[in-house]
């Protein structure tokens, strides 16, 4: 079973549906459609299921009866995600509700004047984030470290149909200019923020065991955060019932060049906020080789 290439599947005519249904009859309405589009991906994607069936019944330890079941509701929460997000970016806010568990620590954080970093990971909605931290007084720019892998029609379709994000995106680069990026975007007190649990074949990696299990991490995120004297904390966008969102964050305690620790500290708090919201784990690949 192949590694994740960096790419999301999909159509460009798929995303104009589900856009269309919901300027037209709105957000729910888009939910109902999903259904059908979730038992589509349920029926035929062979691969992501095996990967995903065998997270719900090795490591979480579900029946296998009801890992199947399982299996078609993580495809469905995945598809709410994405409308949400293409609600959300496109003038939609207002119709969701949010919580925050952890602000006062960002808070705490840049007023240190240090920047600092934030290590998500792909669970719930990071990426819907930035419309509620303008809700109340986080006045900080955030960057995003990324590859360009997800450039294709799909995304300059979203980007066409929504707001202009604020968040800046650094991408990574093979002469490791991106470190250069870095360093300017935290002297100016601002958050970078990585994802910790996707790597592309070639890149260095970390072992660290997750749900019981040992698996494979990109090195570039723990390596960087655990070098440079700046707050880190652990954040995720979390879903939940009727357009509702909770946000987490939770400062990292290590040692200073420690990144095996940090790694660590980074899997014990994601098996808490993946054995909570066990749906939203978005990895539909083979994680655990």
């Amino acid at each position: 079973m192949k590694q994740w290439d960096g790419r999301s599947k999909g159509t460009v005519l798929g995303y104009k549906i589900f856009v269309y249904v919901m300027k037209k009859l709105g957000i729910k309405a888009a939910y109902v459609v999903l259904y059908f589009v979730a038992f589509y991906y349920f029926m035929t994607a062979r691969s992501s299921n095996k990967s995903i069936k065998y997270y719900f019944k090795n490591r979480l330890k579900f029946s296998t009866f009801y890992s199947i079941l399982a299996t078609y509701k993580s495809y469905f929460i995945f598809g709410q995600t994405l409308i949400d997000k293409v609600a959300i970016n496109a003038g939609l806010r207002s119709k969701y509700t949010y919580e925050f568990d952890g602000i006062d620590l960002l808070k705490d954080l840049l007023n240190q004047k240090q920047g600092g970093i934030l290590i998500s990971a792909h669970v719930g909605n990071f990426e819907v984030a930035e419309h509620f931290f303008a809700d109340i007084d986080f006045d900080c720019q955030i960057n995003l470290v990324t590859t360009d892998m997800e450039r294709s029609v799909i995304k300059e379709y979203l980007e066409s149909i929504s707001m202009k994000p604020s968040i800046k995106f650094i991408l990574i680069k093979e002469d490791l200019s991106h470190i250069f990026e870095i360093n300017n975007a935290l002297s100016q007190n601002e958050l970078i923020c990585f994802t910790g649990d996707r790597y592309f074949e070639g890149n260095k990696t970390m072992q660290a065991e997750l749900l019981g299990k040992e698996a494979d991490f990109p090195a570039g995120p723990f390596a960087i955060a655990s070098r440079l004297k700046v707050p880190v904390a652990f954040v995720y966008v979390m879903k939940e019932k009727n357009l509702h969102y909770h946000l987490y964050a939770r400062q990292a305690v290590f040692k200073h060049r420690d990144a095996n620790a940090l790694l660590k500290e980074y899997c014990n708090n994601l098996e808490i906020i993946v054995k909570k919201y066990p749906y939203q784990w978005f990895n539909y690949f083979d994680f655990w080789k």
